[in-house]
């Protein structure tokens, strides 16, 4: 066989996006494995295995056969009708012990419990022993440099306990997933010959294929990006069953192609879950007894549910005034503020939150249900990027310093009191110390409560890449991020000495890391909140003494402020619906 034979496979998804690639690399000597004289009768079986499985596909269906099928839409393939070279048999994970680790954003972390989800239909078990596990799946990220140089080093440890391997074990077959997989593809394989599959963001309802592929020694990848996958019908399991909050992913992918992010390669195009979908999750997560969601997306409040016919009118997207897109305008569907609405009613006493929102997609009817709704947290997270006009212009973000600072008045005349947060970017192509002042002067007219700062990273296939210079010097890209930091940290100290005196309804998520006798929580603004752990009464049963647990919601008296965490003294155990009349 070929060493580098493709597989393809029909799915339902149309003639351009109807084909999907496996790759498959032949088996690799283990030359590190110290071979025996007389091998066991096990190993004569696993060689037996590995040649049926090696003539079954090369016997399997040609290029031409899929290319014959490819203009008829089929279902999503499922373990009742596997590809013609293996049998449902080998796709199961036959109590296989599978260690997944995340890194990255809260995409990931949905991505993991979606995948894990797939992955415990076909049989597999879930360990949170390295030692013991026989898969280990790295959900990675490739936002930065820096994020991936994470994983690079983080193989190299693997490495180690690849090789250590028992023989008379079955073989540690390790995995990468996520937005990494899709952008280094086939170079993974290459450079690190111990990885074994990769799959990438749409490619998760592959794992158990792919890894029924590498049992037979091979190396194999899905890294097909889909026009139409949601994983509407995967329902994840939460990988913290004390967890009192999860997220929910709404819709994936980004259009904006912002000069400087890889998310649009890593992750494609837009297209979002149907609301129906993502409203019997949200009830399944109230009903687990879970106080909080936070709606994911890319670009979550750029949402669009085209998927029932009878919405899909004429009316396009309303967006933030003097905001502008780098695409077509679009058209019908059911926008964010309908699914906000509908997600805000399954349980009035579940906080809702929603994350990673465009400054562009916040017309008036968002802004106005946050208002009105107890139940939806009065925090607004903006991505400015940077403060200067001709950076942001270079960046292709759509607005100027002067329009996002106007949305920014409006947001604070439509909901009072709210919490904002937001992303800065030091040291973007070009930047001038004029262009670097001048978002350091944003950050001190805005004061946000909470931000996100790193310096610049390129990245191969962004526009910046192939049109911009990355000419800022590295000393100076740290020089001015740290100048950024530290003026961020000064003005939401001040930003959050507001909230000294003040009672807050906080979320109690456990105790705090730094003190036993201490309780963590967050409060509306999504801050930490520490407190004592004491004993309080219950708005509801004033007569009876109860200490809070997590999942409760109390009232927090704040004393003392940082730029990161708030310290108050408890009041009581108490309501969403009742917290409104001491907030």
């Amino acid at each position: 066989m070929h060493p580098l034979q493709c597989v393809l496979q029909t799915q339902r998804w149309g003639p351009l996006a109807s084909v999907s690639w496996l790759l498959l690399r032949t088996c690799r000597a283990h030359s590190n494995v110290p071979s025996t004289a007389c091998p066991s009768l096990e190993r004569q079986q696993e060689d037996g295995v590995r040649k049926d499985f090696s003539s079954r596909l090369a016997s399997g269906p040609t290029f031409q056969h899929f290319l014959r099928s490819a203009s008829a839409p089929q279902e999503k393939p499922d373990m009742e009708d596997p590809p013609p070279y293996l049998t449902v048999d080998e796709l199961l994970g036959r109590q296989r012990k599978v260690y997944l680790e995340t890194y990255g954003c809260q995409m990931n972390v949905n991505d993991t419990e979606i995948a894990w989800s797939i992955l415990q239909k076909s049989g597999y078990l879930r360990t949170r022993n390295l030692q013991e596990a026989d898969v280990i799946l790295l959900v990675t990220c490739s936002i930065r440099e820096k994020a991936e140089q994470t994983i690079w080093n983080r193989l190299h440890q693997l490495k180690a306990l690849k090789t250590k391997r028992l023989r008379s074990r079955v073989p540690l077959r390790i995995g990468i997933l996520g937005c990494m997989a899709e952008r280094l593809k086939e170079e993974i394989l290459n450079r690190e010959k111990m990885v074994d599959i990769l799959a990438g963001p749409d490619a998760y309802r592959d794992l158990p294929r792919l890894l029924a592929v590498a049992e037979s020694g091979q190396q194999a990848a899905n890294v097909l990006l889909s026009l139409d996958e949601t994983y509407a019908d995967v329902m994840p399991v939460q990988t913290s069953p004390s967890a009192t909050s999860a997220f929910v992913s709404i819709m994936r992918g980004c259009d904006n192609m912002c000069s400087y992010c890889i998310v649009p390669f890593t992750r494609g195009r837009e297209r979002s879950r149907p609301v129906a979908s993502i409203l019997e999750e949200v009830r399944k997560l109230s009903e687990q007894g879970l106080k909080e969601v936070t709606l994911l997306g890319q670009n979550v409040n750029s949402f669009r549910d085209s998927s029932e016919v009878q919405f899909n009118n004429a009316v396009s997207t309303n967006l933030s005034r003097g905001f502008s897109t780098n695409y077509k305008p679009k058209q019908g569907g059911l926008r964010f503020a309908h699914l906000l609405d509908q997600v805000s009613r399954v349980d009035p006493e579940m906080r809702i939150r929603f994350t990673s929102p465009h400054p562009k997609d916040f017309p008036d009817e968002v802004l106005q249900l946050i208002h009105e709704r107890d139940n939806i947290c009065k925090q607004i997270h903006l991505p400015a990027q940077s403060g200067s006009s001709r950076v942001l212009e270079a960046m292709r973000r759509g607005y100027s310093r002067e329009a996002y600072v106007e949305l920014i008045h409006h947001i604070r005349e439509s909901i009072p009191g709210v919490s904002l947060s937001s992303d800065f970017i030091a040291g973007f192509c070009g930047e001038t110390e004029d262009d670097h002042l001048q978002t350091v002067s944003l950050l001190r007219e805005v004061q946000y409560n909470m931000g996100f700062l790193f310096a610049y990273s390129m990245r191969q296939k962004t526009r910046a890449y192939h049109r911009l210079k990355d000419d800022v010097p590295e000393e100076v890209k740290l020089r001015r991020l740290e100048e950024l930091i530290t003026v961020f940290r000064e003005e939401a100290t001040k930003a959050n000495m507001a909230s000294v005196g003040c009672t807050q309804l906080v979320l109690v998520e456990g105790v705090s890391k730094r003190s036993a006798t201490d309780l963590c929580g967050r409060n509306d603004g999504n801050l930490k909140v520490i407190f004592p752990d004491v004993e309080m009464e219950d708005v509801n049963n004033s007569e009876v003494k109860v200490r809070a647990q997590p999942g409760d919601y109390v009232l927090v008296k704040i004393t003392s402020t940082s730029s990161q965490t708030l310290k108050g003294h408890v009041l009581c155990r108490t309501t969403l619906k009742d917290s409104s009349a001491y907030c």
